[in-house]
């Protein structure tokens, strides 16, 4: 396939990367399209893709779908210099269409409702409140059990091997955030721990929004 428009050759950057399946596996005949002056667009059979751009913003969407799925992916990204840019990307089942359906306004303006007698609010009320009153106090108790987790102090090593054996826990595929969230250390030594295990294949990171997806190798 070839792009769709054209494209001043005196651009300074290349962006290529790999387009994956959910099973990391790469995606076949998927429609690639970057938000460029004039928009580019490009069918990759085998999943691999290259764009020449020079500097700026551009927002990258990948599109591919079966008679029974539709799956997408998109990226932002900035070019402030010429070189050479790797950019890979995962799809994911697109949920769009469902998002908008629950995001639709629901009108109540028909829905018949009863005045209770003020007597009777009573009896929700304090029932509400005792809940409310459970959950605060659940809270409480996580978060001084947290502080103290917070306190400890475990080896470089043994944390590195907790986070392995917590991805492979998860099937072999978490998001960096839900690393965070396990472990009570900073984002800043988990992200040494990411760094150190990618630097050793034995993970792989993949960008996924704002986020991270970490994948052990197998």
């Amino acid at each position: 396939m070839i792009l769709l428009s054209f494209v001043p050759a005196a651009y300074g950057a290349k962006v290529h990367g790999i387009i994956y399946d959910p099973e990391l596996n790469q995606a076949n005949n998927v429609i690639i399209k970057i938000n460029s002056v004039p928009e580019q667009t490009y069918v990759s059979k085998d999943g691999a893709y290259s764009f020449n751009l020079p500097s700026g913003e551009y927002a990258i969407t990948v599109t591919y779908g079966t008679n029974y799925k539709n799956y997408a992916a998109e990226e932002n990204f900035t070019i402030k210099e010429e070189g050479d840019y790797t950019l890979d990307m995962i799809l994911f089942e697109d949920i769009s269409e469902e998002s908008s359906l629950l995001e639709e306004e629901v009108s109540f303006s028909d829905v018949y409702t009863e005045k209770e007698p003020t007597q009777k609010m009573w009896l929700y009320a304090i029932p509400i409140a005792l809940i409310a009153l459970i959950i605060l106090s659940l809270i409480f108790l996580k978060r001084k059990a947290v502080t103290k987790k917070v306190h400890e102090e475990p080896s470089a090593g043994d944390e590195t091997e907790k986070v392995i054996n917590f991805i492979k826990e998860h099937g072999g595929r978490v998001t960096q955030k839900e690393i965070r969230k396990h472990f009570p250390v900073s984002e800043a030594k988990i992200s040494l721990i990411i760094s150190e295990l990618e630097g050793k294949k034995i993970i792989k990171k993949f960008k996924k929004g704002r986020g991270n997806i970490i994948i052990l190798n197998k």
